[in-house]
């Protein structure tokens, strides 16, 4: 009798137990149905939900960002000026300070009097207005990747008569940092490209950007100003992206010899320099990531998701801040194993860097004092032709950002047949001073600090401005002359 009691109270209890059990699932289910119904829902509004109507060159990022909140208050943090990662991240940098030889390389050159690293794309107009390198002839063309004013510009000038024109007098016109209209589209908010000069280097090598994949797109609509470039003319400033053979050093090395372009003159050894600017796409594209797929925005601005909305971050900026949303979405190592193979990467290259700046100073000032000593023109020009070449190998490493890390193996490739030149260069130019009198080889001159550098470059640099300010004189005097009558007089 206990037994069957005992037995009986047993059977209750698990009755209750699945009761209890079924219930609670029940419960749990439902609020799991109901989370899931409040994301899809959330999801939803996010999609379609278009609060106030963009214009087509709306280039106030506030406006777009009443739309999509998520996105706008990420691209708001690029105002942040984080630690320094140790060779990039979003705060300032004086490369002159830190390396003092750059002021030797760009000597006579306006990269010579203020090198700047760049920081967050908040501050992009705030940077290019206070820099040294602007005066009153820097052309409109300075403007371009600055602003998504820049395109309604354009459109409303024309690309043409935009290039033209000065920097100064557009500084009303230009007001909104990089943001939203640089890369979207404001009726459909898809990527697209609003700079003509990238559209025009995809043309040159007969390809179509429309057909680009929005896989590309997220790389392409960086590559519109993360890019090398040059102003075609000092007359049109047009501005053209040096592609036409293809992005790698040794096509840029075949298109300007073959373009014979120039930015300007050395001063010290009389070379006609080329400026590379910040090749990042071209140098991505030799690397790894590149060839497997990875856009820039995987890294640079990697999605989030908050509730049940996935965006992408437009904080964009240094992988190594967002290790976890960036780089471990791919590999599976700690972020201090990352951050390990990441530095040792850039303390490499920046090794090698240092090796070849050392090459190239020496090869300027023995090609300079070989011509001191009267080295002709026709035994200097073959030197200079090297080292012209020897540093445009040298930029389009140094240049870009990331101190190699997007592609490393290219990188050192580069770097080493930079140095190789610049050896051969300065071996040449050694002969040279030999040939014409000098008994030792020639001494570094003290540059341990920019203020240093820039007291040794000052002679130089003023004499060959006296140079250029008589040849000019010479001309005008040249020019009144044609126009004068037989008699000697003006008509």
């Amino acid at each position: 009798m206990n037994e069957e009691k005992a037995s009986r109270s047993r059977g209750a209890l698990l009755g209750w137990l699945i009761f209890g059990g079924t219930t609670l699932g029940v419960v749990v289910l439902g609020l799991l149905a109901g989370s899931i119904l409040q994301r899809r829902a959330e999801r939803d509004v996010a999609r379609i939900q278009i609060i106030q109507p963009v214009a087509e060159w709306e280039a106030d990022n506030a406006k777009w960002g009443v739309n999509f909140p998520r996105e706008f208050n990420s691209w708001e943090q690029t105002k942040q000026m984080n630690d320094n990662t140790k060779f990039g991240g979003s705060g300032f940098k004086d490369y002159l300070g830190a390396n003092p030889r750059l002021v030797i390389l760009f000597a006579g050159f306006g990269f010579s009097k203020e090198y700047n690293s760049p920081r967050g794309h908040y501050h992009a107009i705030e940077d290019v207005t206070a820099t040294k390198r602007v005066n009153e002839k820097t052309p409109a063309t300075c403007w371009t990747c600055k602003s998504p004013d820049v395109p309604r510009l354009m459109a409303q000038k024309g690309v043409a008569a935009f290039y033209s024109g000065k920097f100064l007098p557009l500084k009303p016109e230009v007001k909104n940092p990089i943001g939203c209209a640089d890369c979207h589209d404001p009726k459909t908010m898809a990527l697209r490209i609003s700079r003509p000069a990238l559209i025009e280097a995809y043309q040159k090598q007969g390809k179509d950007i429309t057909k680009a994949t929005h896989q590309e797109m997220r790389s392409l609509v960086c590559a519109q100003c993360h890019v090398s470039y040059y102003f075609k003319d000092k007359k049109t400033n047009y501005l053209v992206f040096p592609w036409d053979k293809g992005m790698g050093s040794d096509d840029f090395d075949k298109y300007y010899e073959k373009d014979g372009f120039s930015d300007w003159t050395h001063p010290i050894s009389g070379v006609k320099m080329i400026k590379l600017r910040h090749p990042d796409y071209e140098v991505w594209a030799q690397g790894i990531h590149a060839f497997k797929g990875v856009s820039c925005a995987d890294c640079h601005m990697p999605y989030k998701a908050e509730g049940g909305i996935k965006f992408t971050d437009h904080q964009i900026r240094s992988p190594l801040y967002n290790m976890a949303n960036s780089c471990q979405v791919c590999h599976r190592w700690s972020e201090t194993e990352i951050k390990q193979r990441v530095e040792g990467m850039q303390v490499k290259n920046r090794e090698v860097q240092d090796i070849t700046e050392d090459a190239l100073v020496h090869a300027h000032l023995a090609v300079g004092d070989a011509a001191k000593l009267g080295a002709t023109e026709a035994e200097l020009e073959p030197v200079r032709h090297l080292l012209r070449r020897a540093q445009m190998y040298w930029d389009y490493v140094a240049a870009n950002n990331g101190m190699g890390f997007h592609a490393p193996q290219e990188c050192a490739r580069t770097l080493a047949k930079s140095s190789n030149m610049a050896q051969e260069c300065r071996l040449q130019a050694e002969r040279l001073r030999a040939k014409h009198g000098a008994l030792q080889e020639l001494p570094m001159p003290d540059i341990s600090t920019k203020e240093k550098a820039w007291a040794f470059i000052k002679p130089y640099v003023d004499a060959q401005k006296a140079r250029e300010d008589l040849k000019k004189k010479q001309e005008e005097t040249k020019t009144k002359v044609a126009l004068a009558t037989p008699e000697g007089k003006m008509p």
